[in-house]
């Protein structure tokens, strides 16, 4: 059984996509097409390009922010909120499995 992202794009509507365990949020998003994930450093949490808003429902079960991950937030283009993520630094495992990432309206 492959975890699942749903992606909620700012107009609502929702992209579910299932991934490997091991791949990132942003890789999933890249390689399915997912438009609102930039990702111009490809995961190294260096652009803020893969902004996103994770559920508030799932904020608990995602890892902890590294603090790389917290000082990159700061240069968003969208707002940044207590529910902003890199989705870079969003790694999929069975733990994370229909995890819930709202797309902002905008990135770099």
């Amino acid at each position: 059984m492959s975890p699942k992202v749903i992606f909620v794009h700012p107009d609502n509507t929702r992209q579910e996509v299932e991934v490997e365990a091991g791949t990132s949020v942003m890789q999933a998003a890249v390689a399915n097409d997912v438009e609102g994930v930039v990702a111009e450093c490809g995961g190294s949490a260096m652009c803020a390009t893969c902004h996103v808003y994770l559920d508030e429902a799932d904020l608990a079960r995602a890892p902890e922010m590294r603090p790389e991950e917290d000082e990159m937030l700061e240069f968003t283009a969208s707002p940044r909120l207590e529910t902003s993520r890199l989705s870079c630094q969003l790694v999929m495992g069975l733990e994370l499995d229909q995890l819930v990432v709202h797309l902002p309206e905008e990135q770099r």
